[in-house]
């Protein structure tokens, strides 16, 4: 007779996932931009609404790419880059950012690499014929706080001696 409430169930535990707003503050990219990627299908996230939802992999898609147009690559160059890690590599930039080393993403625009062995990285460069670009993915995920924290990179000879200056004044 009377209408009870259904109990909901528990919520799994679900991947961790950003709001358009977290992703603009992390990466430096505006709301507006972030929408038109959407709409280009550049980087398309979940919608729950009118709200759009990353999963961590599209959030590293997005710090690189706006690397990439930081260093003046067009969409459509980098359209060419997530073509080639999301499918001629089959892998997800959420896949790389797991391992314990450190990959960077080499192109010219033309050409693309995926490296995780510094002298590769060198060689590519010296046998370039125009300027390439390098792009820390692996930097990236930790920058948003996805990486995991056993990749932590060394510090850098000025902030060593920023820090061992600290611990010398304690």
């Amino acid at each position: 007779m009377f209408k009870t409430k259904k109990a909901k169930p528990e919520p799994q535990p679900a991947e961790r996932s950003f709001a358009s707003s977290e992703i603009s503050e992390m990466t430096g990219v505006s709301l507006r931009q972030l929408q038109w990627w959407d709409e280009q299908k550049v980087v398309s996230p979940r919608h729950e609404g009118h709200k759009r939802v990353y999963l961590p992999e599209e959030a590293v898609e997005i710090a690189v790419i706006a690397e990439l147009r930081r260093k003046g690559f067009s969409l459509q160059k980098i359209r060419s880059v997530l073509r080639f890690l999301q499918k001629e590599m089959g892998k997800r930039l959420n896949e790389i950012f797991g391992a314990e080393r450190e990959w960077h993403l080499v192109t010219d625009g033309k050409q693309i690499y995926l490296e995780d062995n510094n002298q590769r990285i060198i060689d590519i460069f010296r046998d370039a014929k125009q300027p390439m670009f390098l792009v820390c993915v692996t930097d990236q995920a930790r920058r948003l706080g996805i990486a995991q924290s056993a990749t932590a990179r060394k510090p850098v000879r000025a902030e060593f001696s920023v820090n061992q200056r600290k611990a010398h004044a304690v």
